[in-house]
């Protein structure tokens, strides 16, 4: 008798693990060895950028890569072309949320935004790089505004570049400096590329 009572009570408990297991369950974080989580699309470090983004850390197998080259061209413009690999750019309209190896790129100029980007190319009007030398940065961001970063460093690359006359008109770029998702710096004349060099499609 107690066994035909306690029947409806046993199957409710197994309605509500099965049904709990779909809610309690279905996070897709994975437990590193130190004990933190990390989702599909990264996890979030105290790092932010000048702007006060955060970080949202990836691992380096895999991980987005960008190289940027800017070269003078006509009419105190300059043309900023960027290499992306593991890297999608999203259309415009797409939701505000972190997207594995997806998002736009930030142009910056001496640490200024400038452009957000959603494809391999802009053009940079003189009034951004007055005389002298300046550093233009591409920065890879998710769609939720969160910088891409691998090993605590932003997913970045940056190239020097000197406008000698007083209009801002562009002259020969000198070697740039380039930092890379993996960390690594490297000299080429007028670009900045990543460890990992492609053909920007």
């Amino acid at each position: 008798m107690s066994w035909t009572r306690g029947l409806p009570a046993a199957l409710a408990v197994c309605v509500l693990l099965l049904t709990g297991s779909v809610s309690c369950g279905s996070s897709d974080a994975h437990e590193e060895k130190d004990g933190d989580a990390i989702s599909p699309v990264g996890k979030l470090l105290d790092n932010t950028d000048k702007q006060g983004r955060h970080y949202r850390e990836v691992r380096k197998k895999g991980a987005p890569a960008v190289g940027i080259e800017v070269q003078p061209d006509s009419g105190n413009t300059w043309d900023v072309h960027l290499t992306v690999h593991n890297f999608r750019f999203s259309p415009r309209g797409t939701k505000a949320r972190a997207t594995a190896g997806r998002g736009l790129a930030y142009v910056f100029v001496d640490d200024r935004l400038v452009t957000r980007l959603s494809g391999l190319t802009c053009r940079l009007p003189a009034r951004f790089v007055p005389r002298g030398t300046h550093h233009v940065t591409a920065r890879l961001y998710a769609d939720d505004g969160t910088v891409w970063a691998v090993q605590g460093r932003p997913v970045e690359s940056t190239a020097d570049i000197t406008a000698s006359e007083a209009a801002g008109a562009p002259s020969a770029t000198p070697g740039a400096t380039a930092l890379g998702a993996s960390g690594t710096y490297a000299r080429d004349g007028g670009r900045g590329s990543p460890e990992r060099s492609g053909t920007a499609s």
